[in-house]
Order: C-alpha cells, then sequence, then structure tokens
C-alpha cells in the first residue's frame, strides 16, 4: 500500500513538473515571438506628428548621422549638434540636397557641456517645434584599460559626453513636449550597459546610467504621450568602435534603418536590430562569471597591443624631436 502511495506521489509530481516545464517553454515562445514582430512585423510610427523638428547631437558621424539622414528622410527638419561646424555644414548640404528639408546647427563640445554651452544648444531649439531628440553623441575609451590608468581629462569627459549631456539635452526638450502631449526621445546606450565589462568600467557604469534613466523617464511620462526609449546597439561599424561590417557589425545605416522603426513605440529599452538582440539573447544565457572571464581575456589582449603600439608611437615621436 504504500509502495502504491509512493507511486502515487511520484506521478502527481512528475505531472506538476510537465505542467511547469510547459508553462516556461509557452512564456518563451510567447516573447520570442512578440520580439519577432517588433523587428519585423510591427508597423513604425508617423514621426511627423509628434513635431516639426528632430534634434541630433553627435550628428556628423556615426549612428548620429545616419539618423540625421533617416529623420529627414521621413519630412522632419533636422537640427545638427556637434563640434566641428566644417563637418556640420556638410552633412547640413547633403541633407538640404537630398531631402529638401530645413537644418539648423549648433557647434557644441559636449566634454564641455557647462552652463555657457548649455545656453548656446538651447537658444537655437527652444522656439522649435521639437518632436523628436536623438541623444547620440558619446565617447569610449581609445582601448580598454585599467580604471586607474585613465588621465582625468578622459575620466571627465567620459561623464560629460555620455551622461550630462543625455540630462541636458533631454531637460531641453521635454517641457515642451509634455505641453504639446507628444514627444519622443531616444537615447543611444550600448551592449556594455547590461553586462560586466572589466577595462571598460568607467564606460560601461555611464552607458548604465543611460539605461536607467531611460527606464524612469519613460515609466514617468508615456502615459503623458512623451515616450523616452533606450536603443541598445553591440557593434556597429563606426569610427568609435572601430570595427568593419560583418554579420554581426551593421553599418550605422543598417542600424538605424531597423532603430527609426521603434521609435516613438512604448519599449523603455530595446536592441533594435535581430544580429544585435540575438548576442543579447545568447549573453543574457550565459552565467555572468563566464562573460566576466570572455570579456576580461578580450580587453587585456586590446589593452596589451594598445600599450604597444602607444610605447611606438612615443619613441617614434622622440626620434623626431632628436632630428
Amino acid at each position: 500500500m504504500v509502495d502504491n502511495v509512493d507511486v502515487l506521489g511520484i506521478g502527481t509530481l512528475m505531472t506538476v513538473f510537465s505542467a511547469v516545464g510547459a508553462l516556461f517553454l509557452s512564456v518563451k515562445i510567447f516573447y520570442a515571438l512578440l520580439a519577432f514582430y517588433k523587428i519585423f512585423l510591427r508597423p513604425e510610427k508617423n514621426l511627423k506628428k509628434f513635431g516639426e523638428w528632430a534634434v541630433v547631437t553627435g550628428a556628423t558621424d556615426g549612428i548620429g548621422k545616419a539618423y540625421a539622414f533617416a529623420l529627414a528622410e521621413k519630412r522632419l527638419n533636422i537640427v545638427l549638434i556637434s563640434r566641428t561646424e566644417s563637418k556640420l555644414k556638410e552633412v547640413a548640404k547633403q541633407i538640404k540636397e537630398k531631402y529638401g528639408v530645413q537644418t539648423k546647427h549648433v557647434v557644441c563640445d559636449f566634454s564641455k557641456f557647462d552652463q555657457i554651452a548649455r545656453d548656446s544648444v538651447e537658444k537655437v531649439i527652444k522656439d522649435l517645434n521639437v518632436g523628436v531628440l536623438i541623444n547620440n553623441v558619446g565617447i569610449s575609451y581609445r582601448y580598454p584599460v585599467y580604471f586607474h590608468e585613465l588621465d582625468d581629462k578622459i575620466v571627465t569627459q567620459l561623464i560629460e559626453m555620455n551622461v550630462n549631456s543625455t540630462v541636458y539635452m533631454t531637460r531641453m526638450v521635454l517641457g515642451d513636449m509634455l505641453e504639446q502631449r507628444k514627444g519622443a526621445i531616444v537615447n543611444i546606450s550600448s551592449g556594455s550597459a547590461m553586462y560586466t565589462l572589466p577595462l571598460l568600467a568607467e564606460y560601461s557604469g555611464a552607458k548604465s546610467f543611460i539605461e536607467k534613466f531611460s527606464r524612469a523617464l519613460n515609466a514617468e511620462y508615456a502615459s503623458k504621450g512623451v515616450t523616452c526609449q533606450c536603443q541598445i546597439p553591440f557593434y556597429v561599424a563606426t569610427k568609435l568602435a572601430k570595427m568593419r561590417k560583418s554579420l554581426m557589425v551593421p553599418t550605422p545605416k543598417e542600424y538605424v534603418d531597423a532603430a527609426i522603426k521603434h521609435i516613438g513605440h512604448n519599449d523603455a529599452v530595446v536592441s533594435p536590430i535581430f544580429p544585435h538582440a540575438l548576442q543579447g539573447y545568447i549573453l543574457d544565457h550565459l552565467p555572468e562569471w563566464l562573460i566576466i572571464r570572455i570579456i576580461n581575456g578580450m580587453h587585456l589582449a586590446i589593452r596589451k597591443k594598445g600599450l604597444k603600439k602607444d610605447a611606438r608611437l612615443a619613441v617614434e615621436s622622440a626620434g623626431k624631436k632628436s632630428e
């Protein structure tokens, strides 16, 4: 009789485990289908309905430049903000000739985004009907190093360009967006925000701030018609990343063609292009210790090459001075 009870107990337990397993699998399938829908099938928003103007920081290279062109193609007028006036004028000229929209540009060094710099930007955009803000400007390390090896200038620039620029640019446009009860803010973060990155500690921390900041702002304002979305690119073939295009490394245009479709949707954090979403899915299912070990090994190897190159350049520079 006891044996029969034990058998019945084991059978019940197996039924429970099967039910839990089926539920777990169903949830996984549901989220996989939802991700597929968002990346490949979901209709994009009509961005013109948010406002007549889009503001893009870091607008003369990489993702920022690609966003400026993509938004102009959607018939938005563009405010370009970057530090090099010649590049700003060239990008503005190209946009006007190709899309016939209005452009304005602001020369701004975001590594020194003090009150004077903020005032110069606000003076240009305060009377515009800004519907979209792309906070793209940022800076990383030249190559991975230990935190104590960074000089104070780089430490300050990392905070100014990756954190303060996003915070203050957001404050500039948010009030008018709330009055209109419409607007879309996009903060470009990085895959480094989502994982532990030894030898890129401050950069990773700064990009993690962008992710948390965006989540909180979206929770505050989405119900008021203003979305704040953190977009998480992994490697993109830009000057900052120093990477060539490959299957997993899209060009800025390829990235933005996918990313722009997510703007205005109530997703606080997105990895908008499929190869990056796939990388994130895989990393999310690996143990943290393994990710740290892999990344630490990669970064130490890159650091070794970087230090060797710097030493060689220092010797060459000293030789030229002695001539």
